[in-house]
């Protein structure tokens, strides 16, 4: 049933939703970009309940005030403390990877709806600790499509292999342009400091 009503939710506000998670892969970190506005998390969860893939979101604790909490961690909500530098969410999170026989953990790159130079890393360091693959998400606003691109294997290169996954992003179009650091206006400057 909730296959269905996120498909027709989707349908009807006319995203086309594409590609999907391989068969094979039980565990992986995803990826979405661009992230620029609430609107995103709910594309995005609408897409996971269409393709029946249970997932689960880090989200700054402050999201889980009343009234809208409870619904956030129905939605496979994890609430992240941003502020507290002793917590080692990386560790947990590979080794809930290793626990479980299917886990597929979803992370904006950017760690907010603002402008980012800099794409946070933990993305990058847990799929290194867990062994496991990152799947390319996205939204692309100017042609309502979202979905899954493909599956990146990190080689421990983090500056080459960012390189590589930000290539896939080039043409991807945010709801506001102008907050995303791979929009054409902004690409050049996004490359350089996405290190």
């Amino acid at each position: 049933m909730l296959k269905l009503l996120s498909k027709l939710i989707l349908w009807i506000f006319g995203w086309k939703i594409v590609g999907d998670i391989p068969d094979g892969i039980k565990k992986a970190v995803i990826i979405t970009a661009p992230h620029t506005s609430w609107w995103d998390f709910w594309i995005g969860r609408l897409t996971f309940w269409m393709r029946g893939r249970r997932i689960f979101l880090l989200i700054k604790k402050e999201a889980f005030k009343p009234p809208f909490g409870w619904l956030l961690k129905k939605a496979g909500g994890i609430p992240v403390d941003r502020r507290n530098k002793r917590t080692h969410i990386s560790e947990q999170l590979a080794e809930e990877f290793k626990n479980r026989d299917s886990m597929y953990l979803v992370v904006t790159p950017e760690g907010t709806r603002k402008l980012v130079w800099h794409w946070k890393k933990g993305f990058y360091q847990i799929a290194m600790k867990a062994d496991v693959p990152i799947i390319l998400g996205f939204l692309d606003y100017p042609n309502k499509t979202g979905g899954f691109g493909s599956v990146f294997h990190p080689t421990g290169d983090y500056e080459k292999d960012i390189k590589e996954i930000a290539k896939f992003y080039f043409d991807k179009g945010a709801r506001h342009p102008e907050k995303f650091n791979l929009s054409p206006q902004n690409i050049e400057k996004g490359l350089k400091k996405l290190k």
